[in-house]
Formats: C-alpha cells, structure tokens, sequence
C-alpha cells in the first residue's frame, strides 16, 4: 500500500516522436523504444502519482506526432505534465497535449510539492534560454508558494555538463534563473532533460539532476558528439512533505543497433 505521506513522480524526457511510427532517429525506431518505457510505467501504476514530461517529446513538431503521444500515454491513466524542449513546437503542443490526464498546466500542487515548469525553448535554436517574461513568472509562483518544497523543471540544464558539444547548447543565461532561485530557499530541486543521460550536481542546496532519453543515449564527458550503448531509461522520485527525497534512474530492457551520425 502506497504511503499517504510520500508521492512517486517518473520523468520522461526526450521521447523525440515523430509522426510516422516507423521513422528512427539515429538508427533507433523511437517509438518502440518508448513503448518499452510505457510496459514499464504500467507495471509501476499503482505506484506513481504523476508523470513529469521534460521536453522533446517529438522529433519533428508535428501535430501527429503529439497525437502519437497522446494515446501512448493514455493507457497509463496518470495525471501528466509537459514543457517543449528545442525539437518541439510549443503552439501545437498546446493545441493537442489536453485531452484526459495530459494537461498544460505549469504550476501545481501535489503531495505537499508546488512543481513549476519552464519553457527554455529558443524557436530556430538548439541552445536554451529563459525569457524575461519566463522569470518574472517563476519569480512570481515562488513568492506565492510559501515554505511548501518546490521542485522546478525545464528542458536545458542550467550546467555544464563536461560535455563539449552539448554544452553549447546548455541554458544560456543560467545566471538570470539562479539569481531567482537564490531568493527562495523552499526550491530543493531542478529537473532537465536534453542531454540523454544521468547527471547530478548541487548548487546551494538545490539539487540539479538530469535524465536519461527514452531513445538514443549520449556518451558522457564526450568533447564531440557520440551515442552511448546504455539502453533508454527514465527517472523515478520519491518526494516527501518534509522536503527530502530519493531518485534512482530505471532503464529498460530494450536494445536497438544505433548509428554515428550528425545529430
């Protein structure tokens, strides 16, 4: 039986859907590979609260392609929350991500947790940055929430992440978000996505953790591009009221030959 005190969260990320079922990125048939991640999450279901959705959740910005998604995630019946990454289109995510259980909402509440998400996504551009109007907003959520902990998610990661050529294109103005963010000590986490692998560091007691894709996955402290052979994963969280927490990355038994190629 699940502990009323605690609520258990997944994060997906990096999905990279396109609209034809059958198209690959890299080689790897990108919705079989969440499929596999969906069996997973259904066997978790009665032990989850919600699904947090960090970004490039399509490969190509179609309207079919979030439809695809749609009705993948549909058979999970968890409440699920979403925010664009650099290969999404926000004006058509917005349109078809609301249906059920999928909702655009960027500010909630559960479990004794307020969650705020950002949008980092620059159209026409790899790279992340947060808009003035975007921080004056996350400024605004967290002088309205209190002491109530606070876990705040967006695509980029506001870090270095000793990777040479991902790191062109982390979140570029990474000092404006810390400058709000030092202002709230309630905020314990930061969740990102982008950089399709496990990551984690600590800035002033807030922790920052990245998370593997559900498709491809990146060589870590790689100086050029190039693909790791670990298979496609996703991040499970126990959140407590207190403002602790446990994380602890699953992957899925699912392997694909991938190739070396531009990304």
């Amino acid at each position: 039986m699940k502990e009323v005190s605690t609520i258990t969260i997944a994060q997906v990320t990096d999905m990279h859907l396109f609209a034809s079922e059958q198209k690959q990125l890299l080689g790897m048939p990108t919705t079989k590979s969440f499929n596999a991640v969906i069996e997973r999450l259904k066997k978790l279901r009665d032990q989850l609260d919600l699904l947090l959705l960090t970004g490039d959740l399509s490969g190509d910005g179609t309207s079919q392609s979030y439809s695809n998604l749609q009705n993948l995630l549909s058979p999970l019946f968890l409440p699920s929350y979403w925010l664009p990454g650099n290969h999404d289109d926000f004006t058509i995510m917005n349109e078809v991500l609301n249906l059920g259980l999928v909702s655009r909402r960027k500010c909630f509440e559960r479990g004794g947790w307020n969650f705020v998400l950002l949008d980092s996504s620059v159209p026409g551009e790899v790279h992340g940055y947060l808009r003035r109007e975007t921080l004056e907003w996350l400024d605004l959520q967290l002088s309205m929430t209190g002491d109530r902990p606070t876990a705040i998610a967006l695509h980029h990661p506001p870090f270095n992440i000793n990777s040479g050529w991902l790191d062109n294109s982390s979140l570029q103005n990474s000092e404006d978000f810390f400058a709000v963010l030092d202002k709230y000590p309630q905020v314990r986490l930061v969740l990102f996505g982008h950089i399709h692998q496990e990551f984690l560091t600590q800035r002033r007691g807030v922790d920052y953790l990245g998370t593997p894709s559900t498709c491809v996955q990146f060589q870590p402290r790689s100086k050029k591009f190039a693909l790791d052979q670990k298979s496609p994963g996703f991040r499970l969280m126990k959140l407590y009221p207190n403002g602790t927490w446990e994380t602890w990355i699953e992957r899925v038994p699912y392997f694909h030959a991938v190739e070396l190629a531009a990304f």
